[in-house]
């Protein structure tokens, strides 16, 4: 078992399994009476969930030779990655009043209930404004999403790269599978760089992010209320 196996079997065991919404009045009533923080731990585990689902699912089918799948997948974990750093820097922006608190409401909504296909009555953010926006902290997320983005689509890498090889002097064309050939080799790299800026985002700066979020909707609370209020 790799390196990557591991850390996914022991991301697999500290998934979280319920949030209850009486244990966070219980934590604090002032804070939890409003919605945006729930909707944000909500966000946060969900996140969690499917990020890991994508990856273990990625490396399967990596180990198992089918890298076009397996790169698919890991486009879409990119993509994952980059709304919890997003969620992170709105909590973030509130607490430094650089977004308003019914902005970040609002957004959170989208986040968790925005949808393309009007499932929903809420539209879903563009996900490359939030790749885009993250990749300003981690520089490099958005050149491997557009990187993958390339296998996704059937254009030259993902249809005549991945499938044929052209021989220049002899004139002719040959037909094969090439994706493992092309790309196995740093396949589990970006696995494990997924795992290891989520890690950094769950774990450390979310707990921040979220801790002084609450502080500062308690030194605001009359202000939120009679914003409320007024609405």
């Amino acid at each position: 078992m790799d390196k990557v196996d591991i850390a996914l079997d022991i991301w697999n065991e500290s998934l979280c399994k319920k949030i209850s919404v009486g244990e966070l009045f219980s934590r604090n009533p002032v804070v939890h009476k409003w919605k945006a923080p729930f909707r944000t731990l909500l966000l946060r585990e969900s996140i969690s969930w499917r990020l890991h689902d994508l990856l273990c699912q990625s490396k399967v089918l990596s180990d198992s030779d089918h890298l076009l799948g397996a790169r698919i997948l890991l486009r879409s974990s990119f993509e994952t990655l980059a709304l919890l750093v997003y969620l992170n820097n709105l909590m973030t922006g509130v607490v430094k009043g650089n977004l308003s608190y019914s902005e970040f409401s609002n957004k959170t909504t989208k986040m968790l209930l925005g949808s393309r296909n009007k499932a929903t009555s809420y539209e879903s953010i563009n996900i490359l404004t939030i790749i885009t926006k993250a990749d300003k902290k981690y520089q490099g997320i958005l050149k491997s999403y557009e990187e993958l983005s390339e296998s996704v689509h059937p254009n030259y890498e993902g249809l005549s790269k991945g499938y044929s090889e052209m021989d220049h002097i002899e004139y002719e064309t040959t037909f094969s599978n090439r994706w493992c050939a092309i790309f196995s080799k740093k396949h589990n790299d970006r696995i494990a760089l997924c795992i290891d800026t989520f890690v950094e985002e769950y774990n450390k700066v979310w707990d921040n992010a979220f801790n002084e979020l609450e502080s500062w909707m308690e030194q605001n609370d009359e202000e939120l209320e009679a914003q409320r209020d007024e609405a």
